[in-house]
């Protein structure tokens, strides 16, 4: 007996092919009654990978051929944590009581819902408490998972809440909360402190062959002739860099590639000295550093052409002085064709719909974007899901989507550990046993 489901905020279908996937390796024959997505250049992609053209608004969907599972990786802008966090007070936010709406007439026997890690602390837990309690009132017996996309196999810290539901009997899971690791070093940290031999993918694992494909996003000579200002020739130095003025560490500024003109070293030396210091407890908690007074500077930067140092920096425009003779740096402008180059040894950053197109890589010791393809194999996409043709979109669309692997475990596990509940779609009970 075929499972029939529902994708609801369907994006390209992400969670739809790790369900299916995890319903495959139980022998459960599958069907999509109705998917609804409202972004027309998502439903397109959505339409050359699985045959149909989802439904648009959510709002204008009031009835729905017989359903036994809903999905749906409902909109996430209300509780992230880069968004306003308005949460319930926001329109979009009111998206879930569409789900609820849904649930409640429909009365299908489970649900999976995705949403980002802000959801679980946003407004002090009330709004995941809420949701909760209202998926309850149905009778629904909740759980939630929060994990990383890192440990399933797929080389990106994408740290997401996965809530699952069973109508009147609380599921079982195996899998545990797990946050992983916070960044790409703490991640190569935990792969070299492993005693097995088993190790995660990484990023060099999702390149591209170094060939005519990659070619159109090789990095312009004028970004490159930036770059090399820094590293010289030895591009590979620029693994794990971000292109950023207002931190230190393993960063790039404006003045050392020379945005706003050339920099001497003694001024470069002064510049990353006082982003390093400024934000120090001794000069106040500003949260994004004190201006500071000459005398405060050389606390930390004592050079006797410190006077010229800075009166060349303000002439060209890397440094701001108010009325007090106090100083702090003007951030210039850092939107270069790439923010961040990923190391290829450890994970990618999250995703993000806005910046997927500007994560870079060195490659053979050439600077390039990573691409659309790439980006899909971040989300563990496979290799014949077909991208959108225009990349712009595809790079959007993958930056919103979900980790494939990660929606084919949580299914698996729920599967596995509620084999009773969902037994008249097993074709057999020894099929239905994998291991």
């Amino acid at each position: 007996m075929e499972i029939k489901f529902i994708d609801l905020f369907a994006g390209i279908g992400g969670i739809r092919l790790g369900f299916e996937k995890a319903m495959q390796t139980f022998g459960i024959e599958t069907k999509c009654v109705l998917s609804s997505e409202i972004d027309s250049k998502a439903a397109e992609t959505y339409k050359i990978n699985f045959g149909e053209t989802p439904s648009g608004d959510i709002h204008e969907i009031h009835e729905i051929d017989e359903f036994d599972f809903l999905l749906a990786g409902f909109p996430c802008q209300p509780f992230s944590y880069a968004g306003k966090q308005k949460g319930f007070g926001d329109t979009r936010g009111t998206l879930f009581f569409e789900i609820e709406r849904i649930l409640e007439k429909y009365r299908p026997k489970g649900f999976l819902l995705e949403n980002v890690r802000g959801l679980v602390s946003h407004d002090k837990g009330r709004t995941l408490k809420t949701i909760i309690e209202n998926l309850e009132k149905l009778n629904y017996r909740v759980k939630y998972l929060i994990l990383n996309s890192s440990n399933f196999g797929v080389p990106q810290n994408r740290v997401r809440i996965y809530i699952v539901g069973l109508l009147g009997e609380e599921p079982e899971l195996t899998l545990q909360s797990d946050f992983g690791s916070s960044d790409s070093h703490q991640y190569k940290k935990q792969q070299l402190s492993l005693f097995d031999n088993v190790t995660n993918p990484t990023v060099k694992d999702i390149l591209e062959d170094n060939n005519e494909s990659t070619q159109k996003y090789i990095c312009s000579n004028s970004f490159t002739d930036m770059l090399s200002k820094v590293v010289g020739n030895d591009f590979e130095k620029l693994h794990g860099v971000r292109l950023i003025d207002y931190r230190g560490g393993n960063s790039i500024h404006s003045w050392e590639l020379g945005l706003k003109g050339d920099c001497t070293p003694e001024e470069i030396d002064f510049m990353n000295a006082l982003i390093a210091n400024r934000r120090k407890k001794i000069f106040g908690t500003h949260q994004d550093g004190k201006r500071l007074s000459i005398e405060q500077i050389k606390t930390f930067f004592d050079n006797p052409n410190i006077d010229e140092i800075v009166a060349s920096l303000l002439k060209k425009g890397y440094l701001s002085e108010d009325s007090n003779k106090t100083y702090n740096p003007v951030a210039g402008n850092m939107s270069f064709e790439v923010f961040k180059f990923l190391d290829p040894d450890s994970i990618s950053i999250t995703l993000t719909s806005s910046d997927c197109h500007r994560l870079g890589i060195v490659q053979d010791n050439v600077p390039r974007r990573i691409t659309p393809r790439e980006c899909a194999r971040l989300q563990g996409f496979p290799d014949d899901f077909i991208c959108h043709p225009e990349d712009q979109f595809a790079y959007k669309q993958f930056g919103n989507s979900v980790s494939v692997p990660v929606v084919e475990e949580v299914i698996y596990d729920l599967l596995m550990n509620n084999q009773k509940f969902f037994e008249e779609y097993l074709p057999t009970q020894e099929k239905a046993i994998t291991q």
